[in-house]
This record gives C-alpha cells, sequence and structure tokens, in this order.
C-alpha cells in the first residue's frame, strides 16, 4: 500500500498512468491556488471573497494530505538510510521546504504581511513538479554546470555596483543632497544603470558625474552580457550533447565502450587522445556531471570517457 501510493505521488513517472494524472492534478490545484490569491487583491471582487475563501481551503487541504503523504513514503526516496532519517532528510530537503511553506500561511493570521509574503511559496511547488522533466532538467544542469562561472559574473557585477556607487555618491551629493543622500543613493542609481533599467528617479547633473555615467552605462552592458553569455554557452553545450547522443543509435553498440581514466589518461587533452588511440570521445563522465568533449579538454583521474573506435575493421 505505501510503496504503491509512493509511486503515485512520485513525480516523473510517466510510464504510471495514475502517477501522470496526479501529477495533473496537483498541477491544477496549485494553479487554482495561485490564481485566488491574485484575484484576491482585487476590491472589484470583494462579492467572491467567499468563493475564494472556499477554494483556498480545499487547495491547502489537498497540500497538506499530499505532504503527509510524502513524509510518509519517504523511505523509498531514501532507501539507503533508516526510516526516521529519511523523513528527516525530506523535511530539509527542498521538496519538504517548499511543500511546508506551502501550507504554513494558512496557519496564520493572514494579516500579517509575512504570512502573506510566503504564499509565493507555492509558486516554487511548480519547479518541483517540472524538476523531473527533461526541458526543466536542462535549465538546472545548465545552472548546475555553470555555477562557478555565473557566480564569478555577478561577483563581478557586484564590484562594478559597489564601486560606481561610491563614485558618483562622491561626485553628485554636494550637487545633489537631497537626491545622493548616502551611499545607498547611488548603489540603487548604480544598479539601474548597470543593469540597463534605468528608471529615470535619480540621474547625475554634474559634468563629472555625467561622463561618469557614460562610461558605467557601457560597463553595465558587458556586465549583463557576461552572465547571459555564459548561460547560453551552456544551453548550446547542452543541445550538443544531446544531438551527439541521439546519433548513439546509429552506430554499432559493438564499437561503443566506456575507458576509465588512469594516469596513462590523465593530464591529456582529447584532441591528443583521438588522434594517438584513432577513437573518438562522446562523452565525458566526472563525479555528477556530464562534459561534452572538447579538443583542448584536459582529462582528469578518475574520469570516465564514452568512445568509440574510429579504426577501420
Amino acid at each position: 500500500m505505501k510503496e504503491k501510493l509512493f509511486n503515485i505521488i512520485q513525480i516523473g513517472d510517466r510510464s504510471n498512468q495514475i502517477s501522470r494524472f496526479f501529477d495533473i492534478f496537483i498541477t491544477v490545484t496549485i494553479f487554482a491556488n495561485i490564481v485566488v490569491t491574485f484575484m484576491e487583491t482585487f476590491q472589484e471582487l470583494a462579492f467572491l471573497s467567499t468563493w475564494f475563501r472556499v477554494i483556498e481551503v480545499i487547495t491547502i487541504s489537498i497540500f497538506c494530505v499530499e505532504y503527509i503523504f510524502r513524509i510518509w513514503t519517504a523511505g523509498y526516496l531514501y532507501p539507503e538510510i533508516s526510516l526516521c532519517r529519511a523523513r528527516l532528510h525530506f523535511l530539509i530537503s527542498f521538496d519538504g521546504i517548499i511543500d511546508l511553506l506551502t501550507i504554513v500561511p494558512a496557519s496564520f493570521l493572514s494579516g500579517f504581511v509575512i504570512f502573506r509574503m510566503l504564499r509565493v511559496a507555492r509558486i516554487f511547488h511548480l519547479f518541483r513538479l517540472n524538476a523531473k522533466y527533461d526541458s526543466f532538467n536542462v535549465i538546472t544542469t545548465v545552472l548546475y554546470e555553470k555555477k562557478n562561472q555565473i557566480i564569478s559574473s555577478l561577483f563581478i557585477v557586484l564590484v562594478l555596483m559597489l564601486a560606481s556607487s561610491l563614485c558618483m555618491y562622491s561626485v553628485e551629493h554636494n550637487a545633489q543632497p537631497a537626491i545622493f543622500q548616502n551611499a545607498f543613493s547611488g548603489l540603487w542609481w548604480s544598479m539601474s544603470t548597470l543593469l540597463t533599467v534605468g528608471y529615470g528617479d535619480i540621474y547625475p547633473i554634474t559634468p563629472l558625474g555625467r561622463i561618469m555615467a557614460i562610461v558605467i552605462a557601457y560597463l553595465g552592458v558587458g556586465a549583463v552580457a557576461i552572465p547571459t553569455g555564459i548561460i547560453s554557452a551552456g544551453f548550446v553545450e547542452q543541445y550538443q550533447r544531446k544531438s551527439t547522443l541521439s546519433n548513439f543509435h546509429n552506430t554499432d553498440i559493438k564499437e561503443i565502450a566506456e575507458i576509465f581514466v588512469d594516469k596513462q589518461y590523465a593530464g591529456k587533452t582529447i584532441e591528443e587522445i583521438e588522434d594517438d588511440d584513432q577513437a573518438t570521445i562522446y562523452l565525458i563522465l566526472r563525479d555528477d556531471l556530464s562534459i561534452l568533449p572538447q579538443k583542448d579538454t584536459v582529462l582528469k583521474l578518475n574520469d570516465i570517457i564514452v568512445v568509440r573506435s574510429t579504426e577501420e575493421t
């Protein structure tokens, strides 16, 4: 009974029709809850407040039941550990926290702003539903594989933002003391300029300030382009990888092999190995990553490479 229930509520089992129906049902429930939360903000729809409340109570009740079932069946989600630890692991996992935040606001007075803001967490419920499907996996894989580059680029943007805010404050404070009251005013201006938003509520009036604004605006274009380019390149790599792997069905499976990288191959580039061994390397498996090989990619010890011999038989 418990295992059957786990198979139903576990996301992404396309072979189980009941599980797919459950996914659709939960998705509709989430959308209904979000729409009601959105519609409640319109004074013109105040006469429907009773219906909104009924829908909210029903959807929250469904979320509570789902949350209880997921805790109850957590042992099947983490079979390698004990039942108590599995349930604790689920409670502190991303899915468990999102599920909890989904039902917490209903347990408190809605008049408190903080608990009304927690309703936004219900939107993230949809991300959990999509997390096991290919379309969303591409996004999460790109963000995970490019996380170091993205963090570095965001750090550069932050440094530019802080530096430009302090410079603009120093230049414009005497000319506009009411506008550039402190460094935060400069930070607000630098954010809207570097990110190319340009609200126009704060702007320099001194000649030096305007010259700095021109330079910072150009830097802003480049600053935004860096993380955008990194993510775009990641998507291209992912789709190239899928295209490469999709060609496997045209290849005799006997010609494909996985090779464990030892000291003999560690430190060599893909180009060197392909030239020396007359083989085509399709994929590199490194820890939890799947890396699309480039000519200058250097293999590391304990990597696994998926290869196909190109020698004529």
